[in-house]
């Protein structure tokens, strides 16, 4: 099996705003297709921008959306000691880590001093 995806929110965003370039955009749509997978926390952060949108709504319940387990709160903890980083993040990074998935952000700066962390800034693809 190859590689496995955690989208956070910035890319779903872009992505469902079609901001992204048309390679990128057709790369996450094929993910999203085969296995689109989300944190608890990228669902709070998005539905709780876009609670009364029916579309948006539809879209999030596409997804396997990860929810905070033992190996996910331990690994939270981890990382929260180690780094100065938002809950949030630590979570996503936890949840992308617990469950062996290349996490796809734009946020890479908060994500990149995370040791043992994937994750692939979409904008960095080469098109």
């Amino acid at each position: 099996m190859g590689k496995r995806y955690l989208i956070d929110s910035n890319t779903l965003i872009e992505f469902t705003g079609k901001l992204l370039p048309e390679i990128v955009y057709s790369k996450i749509s094929s993910i999203i297709d085969d296995d689109f997978n989300i944190s608890f926390i990228n669902k709070i952060e998005v539905l709780g921008h876009h609670t009364a949108d029916k579309a948006w709504q539809n879209f999030i319940a596409q997804a396997t959306v990860f929810k905070a387990d033992d190996d996910i709160i331990n690994k939270t903890i981890e990382i929260r000691k180690s780094n100065k980083i938002k809950v949030p993040d630590a979570i996503v990074a936890a949840t992308a880590m617990a469950n062996d998935l290349v996490l796809i952000t734009r946020n890479m700066e908060d994500f990149k001093k995370i040791p043992g962390l994937k994750i692939e800034n979409p904008w960095d693809w080469k098109l």
